[in-house]
């Protein structure tokens, strides 16, 4: 390997400022709180579109996976981008683009419209999330986990706030203004907080003295050429899959099984579950990004997987057994989601560790399309429970590539990050070479 590539692992320089990258990472969770509910809150309006025009379910589905595979197919594109322009004016772009995405679809009247929003929302979202994760990368080396579960916590809990409202919204004046409203409000708040984003400078970071991270910078073409990149990509498909189902179809899940207007009773309020499990939902998913990021920082990322992919191939087998009792079905899609909400922070942080931050968006942004080719399966479970005529199928069927994910995480990723970590060199000093030799997945 060229010693060019190579970088030392040293302390933070005169410039670093504890303050200064908190106060990034806040930004980014604002940029990605702000950008979170065209994707988590769809589900809400997928029932009152099919009420109003009467198409098929599966079609206006496929606009959510339109969506998802714009955001996610274009990370690569994104990641040079992000390099080039820095990440004030790839955000503020996204903000515009998350914006002008919900007021598309408050004007559509077709099926094309619903589409073209949801590409445009691809774009701005993935704009948004591509650039805050890897900004988190770059300005906390040493907590890596942590810095990209909060981050990607922002994401998946960003609608916590928003859910009931958004509901409520829809219930007095319909889709169409809740579309017009919430786009305009999350796209101004993203755009406005963009300018306060910035990459770090030399000197403003420090590497980590726990961690074994790689030593040198890998390029997209050199992380392409390891087993350890496609072992990742094969295992985060694996386990994005079945919470894109989970995001995608729990409103339709819940109507299917009987539970969608059961009246929760809480004592000192009464919620419908579908709802409450939305909102509850939200709030597991941001709780177990910076949970078990931060965990990955303290016993290594193929640990924290086999723990995260075990209970959640567990929880959506449950959820298939159980989900017709309301109470069940509110507590099981609240494990399943906080056992998925994990994925995007442990396998950014590993990328991080293994392959440098350098070329950390271009990297990242083609392990990120796992995430798209998981959306090309929510259409499919749709036409596979009209086939079956149970969810219980699909559930099973998603349940059973986590567990897969699980075992792959326990037996051959800690091989194969061992090799990797041995040709890469790592970053901590304090690591012998027989400890060099036995790394796993702190690398």
């Amino acid at each position: 390997m060229s010693t060019s590539k190579t970088i030392a692992a040293v302390g933070p320089g005169q410039d670093f400022s504890e303050s200064r990258r908190w106060l990034q990472l806040i930004v980014g969770i604002v940029c990605m709180v702000a950008t979170a509910n065209i994707q988590y809150a769809w589900t809400l309006f997928v029932p009152e579109i099919q009420q109003t025009f009467g198409w098929e379910r599966a079609s206006i589905q496929i606009a959510f996976t339109i969506f998802v595979l714009v955001q996610t197919w274009l990370a690569p594109i994104e990641g040079y981008f992000i390099d080039k322009f820095g990440p004030r004016i790839m955000v503020a772009f996204g903000a515009l683009m998350i914006g002008t995405a919900w007021v598309l679809n408050s004007q559509a009247v077709s099926l094309t419209g619903f589409y073209v929003g949801a590409a445009v929302g691809g774009i701005g979202v993935g704009c948004i999330y591509a650039t805050c994760i890897n900004n988190a990368l770059k300005w906390f080396p040493d907590r890596r986990g942590l810095a990209v579960g909060l981050t990607a916590g922002g994401f998946g809990a960003g609608s916590a706030l928003t859910i009931l409202p958004i509901a409520s919204m829809i219930e007095t004046s319909g889709f169409q203004q809740t579309f017009f409203f919430f786009g305009l409000l999350q796209g101004g708040l993203a755009f406005l907080a963009a300018w306060f984003l910035r990459a770090p400078k030399t000197g403003e970071v420090k590497a980590s003295d726990k961690l074994s991270q790689s030593r040198r910078d890998y390029t997209l073409k050199e992380a392409l050429n390891t087993k350890l990149f496609w072992l990742m990509l094969l295992m985060f498909t694996c386990v994005v899959t079945g919470g894109m189902m989970a995001v995608a179809q729990l409103g339709v899940i819940a109507q299917d099984l009987g539970v969608k207007e059961f009246k929760v009773d809480l004592y000192f309020f009464t919620m419908a579950a579908l709802p409450l499990a939305l909102m509850l939902d939200r709030v597991m998913n941001g709780i177990s990004r910076p949970l078990f990021g931060w965990i990955s920082d303290h016993i290594g990322r193929e640990k924290t997987m086999v723990i995260a992919f075990t209970l959640e191939g567990l929880g959506i087998i449950a959820l298939g057994y159980f989900g017709h009792n309301p109470w069940a079905f509110l507590i099981l899609s609240g494990v399943v989601f906080l056992a998925w909400g994990e994925v995007y922070s442990l396998f950014s942080a590993l990328a991080g560790d293994a392959f440098g931050t350098k070329h950390i968006g271009k990297i990242y942004g083609v392990l990120y399309c796992a995430k798209g080719i998981g959306a090309l399966f929510v259409p499919v479970g749709n036409l596979l429970m009209e086939a079956t005529g149970t969810w219980s199928s699909v559930l099973y069927t998603v349940a059973a590539m986590d567990l897969f994910a699980a075992f792959l995480a326990i037996t051959l990723l800690p091989r194969v990050l061992s090799a990797h970590v041995a040709r890469s060199g790592v970053a901590n000093s304090a690591t012998s070479p027989t400890e060099q030799k036995t790394a796993s997945a702190h690398a």
